[in-house]
């Protein structure tokens, strides 16, 4: 039986997007790739990954992006107005988002890698 594809949105340049595209593609699995500032269509997909795993989750507060923001930012960033600064600022999104067509998995750590081995 073989795992229905998968679309990794992430940026080209980031270390731990090349590191989950190698490992994801080292186990046969298909793979399409979307670089999240250049083709991703994120005023459609961000509503749906903050409905699927939250602003928390999705929010990446370790990123320059962030540390860039105003105090008010940050929280517009967790609340009501999460969805608008990511589609403004693709950086301040945790990478990478893997659609696994039933599922979003957000960054790459071993609850991720877990959740994808099923």
């Amino acid at each position: 039986m073989s795992n229905p594809p998968l679309t990794l949105y992430g940026l080209k340049n980031c270390d731990t997007c090349k590191t989950a595209l190698g490992a994801l593609t080292a186990t046969g699995r298909e793979v399409a790739f979307v670089d999240i500032r250049a083709e991703a269509d994120l005023p459609s997909l961000v509503p749906a990954w903050i409905k699927a795993v939250g602003t928390e989750k999705l929010v990446n507060r370790r990123s320059t992006t962030w540390r860039g923001l105003t105090t008010e930012q940050q929280v517009a960033a967790l609340g009501e107005q999460a969805a608008a600064l990511l589609i403004g600022h693709p950086t301040l999104i945790k990478r990478p988002v893997i659609d696994t067509g039933a599922d979003i998995v957000v960054g790459w750590d071993n609850g991720a890698q877990q959740a994808l081995e099923a």
